[in-house]
């Protein structure tokens, strides 16, 4: 298994949600940069990213070599089977309210 798998397993979409879940939920600090440190943040600064994104991608965060060795096989299995089954059950929610619609 590589060390990106389990991370897969999870659709694009509940990455996502989960991403704003977790901003949501941590919370914000004020904190004062000098102006040269904040230039040079804001210089290395992705457009489609805040300066606090920023800063998190310049500093580093976790490696997934770090999470590596976390899921074993069967918990991956049953996780994808879960998944699995939230995909058919909402596949099924929209095709029923597609037929209401026509």
């Amino acid at each position: 298994m590589s060390l990106f798998e389990p991370l897969s397993i999870f659709p694009r979409w509940i990455r996502l949600i989960l991403g704003v879940y977790v901003r949501i939920h941590m919370g914000t600090k004020s904190v004062r940069l000098d102006d040269d440190v904040y230039e040079r943040v804001k210089a290395h600064k992705r457009e489609d990213e805040t300066i606090s994104e920023a800063i998190d991608r310049l500093i580093g965060t976790p490696s997934l070599h770090e999470l590596g060795g976390i899921l074993d096989d069967d918990r991956v299995d049953e996780m994808r089977k879960t998944i699995e089954d939230a995909d058919e059950e909402d596949a099924a929610e929209v095709e029923e309210l597609a037929e209401r619609f026509k």
